[in-house]
This record gives structure tokens, sequence and C-alpha cells, in this order.
């Protein structure tokens, strides 16, 4: 069988390690594993979420409602913007595909930053794209517009707060990159983790009804991260209506499942438990932050729900990270990446007190 030659290029992308892996090689009980390793939210999903999932488990034999028409609804009002200006997909990962479908072939480019949310490349070489990076794995903002103008990509990808690093782009920086690309490449926003970054500085948020008079932006968002529905898959894009009416010609019907649909309407309706998550993460990374310079090491400043910690050549990131998983302790290593480093969810104070401890044994 002969398959499509784009493949040839294509890694698979590499998920987070599972808990259950755990237990089959390590014999290690369910409550003693924790997992720091995929960006979940460790306080779950709001009650009212679970409640409401739980009532309507019987509906799991209907197909949601495809207009999304509630969902919509809330996320138009939490934004002040109009339904017409979003699409829903299965985790932003799926409005990401819609835009690479939309848009590449195999005489376009994507531009991007040197390490940055493996999706991008993976959909862009799916259509035979060819992928153009940064040196540098911060978004620089003289740097991006310099690589933009050699290379005149068909699209643009600012992840920001960026996955796996955890830094962010100023929210002035955003618009003046904006402003010096022509209208014919498209800017993707990806702000998954943009509640975190919200909270710890205004400066680096950014609203999406800013980026509609813009007809080649789109912002991305997700209820996995901050909204704790990582497990249902519900991510959104907000765009000008032409975008968005593009984009909606290659969405699947149904795309997203009734109970994924009940929970994301519930989770929006509850933002105290978004508020609260938020800030207890920001209590417990300052112990993330104290930890890396009691032990001498570098990590970079986080915006999200994670912290990125930089090790010398005294570490191996990935002696490190395979010794913690041996004990139950499952984090990422990111030198797939191409760098000496890990990446560490923020937890639970309980989670977070027993992956110090088993990282002090490790280091010593």
């Amino acid at each position: 069988m002969e398959f499509n030659r784009a493949l040839e290029r294509i890694k698979v992308y590499e998920a987070g390690k599972p808990i259950e892996l755990v237990i089959r090689e390590f014999g290690i009980k369910r409550d003693e594993i924790v997992k720091l390793a995929s960006n979940e939210n460790p306080n779950g999903c709001s009650p009212r979420v679970a409640e409401a999932i739980a009532k309507s488990a019987n509906m799991a034999n209907l197909y949601p409602d495809d207009s999304f028409y509630e969902l919509k609804g809330g996320l138009a009002k939490r934004f002040n913007i109009e339904s017409s200006n979003i699409i829903i997909g299965a985790g932003s990962d799926q409005v990401l595909e819609f835009i690479s479908r939309a848009l590449l072939n195999e005489n376009t480019s994507v531009l991007m930053t040197k390490i940055t949310f493996a999706m991008y490349e993976i959909y862009a070489l799916q259509m035979g794209a060819e992928i153009i990076r940064t040196p540098n794995y911060r978004h620089i903002k003289e740097e991006i517009i310099d690589y933009y103008r050699r290379y005149n990509p068909k699209i643009l990808y600012l992840c920001t707060p960026n996955n796996p690093t955890g830094d962010a782009i100023e929210r002035d920086d955003i618009f003046e990159i904006i402003e010096n690309i022509d209208s014919n490449t498209l800017i993707v926003v990806d702000g998954a983790y943009m509640e975190y970054a919200e909270a710890k500085d205004r400066d680096y948020s950014i609203e999406p009804k800013d980026i509609l008079k813009y007809p080649n932006v789109i912002y991305l968002g997700t209820f996995s991260k901050a909204y704790g529905l990582g497990g249902m898959r519900v991510g959104y894009g907000i765009a000008n209506i032409n975008l968005i009416r593009e984009l909606h010609k290659l969405r699947p019907p149904f795309n997203i499942t009734t109970l994924s649909l009940i929970g994301a309407i519930e989770a929006l309706k509850d933002r105290e438990f978004v508020e609260k998550s938020i800030a207890l993460h920001q209590k417990e990374l300052k112990r993330y932050e104290e930890f890396a310079k009691e032990f001498g090491f570098s990590y970079i400043d986080s915006y999200t729900n994670f912290i990125t910690y930089l090790f010398n050549n005294t570490l191996n990131s990935t002696d490190i990270s395979d010794r913690l998983f041996r004990r139950g302790v499952i984090i990422r290593d990111l030198a797939s990446y191409g760098i000496n480093a890990i990446r560490v969810t923020v937890g639970t104070p309980e989670q977070n007190s027993i992956f110090f401890k088993n990282f002090k044994e490790v280091l010593n």
C-alpha cells in the first residue's frame, strides 16, 4: 500500500505518559502516582460540571446540538462578541487542523518560534507545507517580523503563553506584529493558557474582541486548562465572520460529544471555580521558583499552569524524567524539543510536595 508522501516527514506526536503505564510497568498503586506532565487542572473540574454530566449520562445516545447555540452564546457574552465570530472544535487542536487544511499546500510555508506547540508543525506537514522557525524559543517581536519578511509564510503562529516553555508576549508586541503582517498571511494567536497570563499580568493578556477588526487573525481558546475539561476535548476559535464561515466548511457535524457540550456550557458559568484554581496555582508556582533557586538551576518565568526547568551540562533531563517516572512521578522531558529541560505541571499542594521530595532524592 502506498501512503501520502507527506507522511514521511511527520513524527508521531508523543502525548504525556498515562498513569496506567506506571501501574502496568512498576506496580505502583494509582493513589501513589502523581501526574504532572500534561498541564491538566489538578483541581479537577467545577462541581457544577460534574453534576451536570452525571445528570445527563442517559443522553449519551443523542447527538449534540450541532449549532452549539448555548455554548457559543456563553462565549459571546464572556468575550463581548457575536456568536457568528466563533467556531467550536474538539479541542483547539481541531481548529488548528481546519486552518491548515483551509490554507496550506506544498507551495506554502508556516512560521513559528524555535520551540512551540508540536501540532503546528504536524498539521502543516500533513498538507506538505514548509516549516520555518525563528532562532529563539521566545517570541521576539523584531525576529518574527524579520523572518516574516524573509519567507512570506501563509500562516504565522503566536503561541502566547507558549507551550512547552511558559513564556508570553506582551499585548502591545502582539499588535505591533499584527500591524506588520500582510493580510494574505493568517496570524494564529493561540491563547490556550491566556487565563493564567491574564491573572498574572494583564499586560500579557489579550481580549479576543480586539482582534476582530483584522480579517487575517484568529484567536484560539480551550476548556482543557483553566476550566479543567482536558478529557472532554472542547476548544474554540474566534475571528472575523468571513474567516469563520470558511473554516465551518471543514468542520464535520457533531464534532464534540453531547456530554462535552454540556460540560463546557456549565464550566463557562462557574467563573468562581476558574479564579480559585488560578489563585491556588499562582501560590504553588512560587514554591517551584524557590525550589529551582535552592538547587541552583534556572527556570523560564511562567505565565501558564506549568513551569520549565532549564538544566546545565551536569544534569540530564531524560535521566531525571526517567528516574522520577520509576518513582510514580510523571513529568515531561523536553529533550525531544532539543533542549535539556523538563516541564512540570503545577499540581495541588500535596502533589507538589511529593514532586519536590522525589526530585530532591533524585538530585542527591
